[in-house]
């Protein structure tokens, strides 16, 4: 699994609730999850998630349980997320909804192009490749099918 897109630069322990805040999941309308996420860190960073990788500190997706979170996120068309470490749960509602997750601590530089192969180990985010965690082949299966749903749809 391949990817690659413009680095957006987020801070340690991103929450949840700043990923997409709880006043906005009265609703299952993800393009408004979509319209509104990352609203009280940055109201216009929502806009510029298309296209991007999010690159962050430690302790990504911590918080509440909410699965809206990492859908809001590729809802707003982020390739994936790189920090050096993911909230449990969150990291395997990501996965479960498609949303590649790239374990490494890297230096982050808004707008660079990253590039990743979460199957042969490696990203660059513009000064060479070096190698990161691996995913289990499991979970790789499950990216690829676009996610867990998917995933189980083309099992049976």
């Amino acid at each position: 699994m391949q990817g690659k897109g413009r680095a957006v630069c987020l801070p340690a322990d991103i929450d949840t609730d700043i990923i997409i805040a709880g006043r906005y999941l009265r609703t299952k309308d993800r393009s408004i999850w979509a319209e509104h996420v990352f609203e009280d860190l940055d109201p216009s960073l929502g806009k510029n998630l298309k296209g991007a990788v999010i690159v962050a500190g430690k302790n990504f997706g911590c918080g509440s349980s909410r699965e809206q979170a990492a859908i809001a996120l590729k809802e707003a068309g982020v390739i994936a997320v790189v920090a050096p470490s993911f909230a449990r749960i969150f990291f395997r509602n990501a996965i479960n909804i498609g949303l590649p997750l790239i374990e490494a601590d890297v230096t982050c530089t808004n707008g660079r192009q990253i590039a990743f192969d979460l199957s042969a180990g490696w990203i660059d985010t513009g000064t060479g490749k070096r190698k990161v965690a691996r995913l289990s082949l499991h979970m790789l299966a499950i990216l690829r099918a676009g996610g867990l749903v998917a995933y189980w749809k083309v099992k049976q």
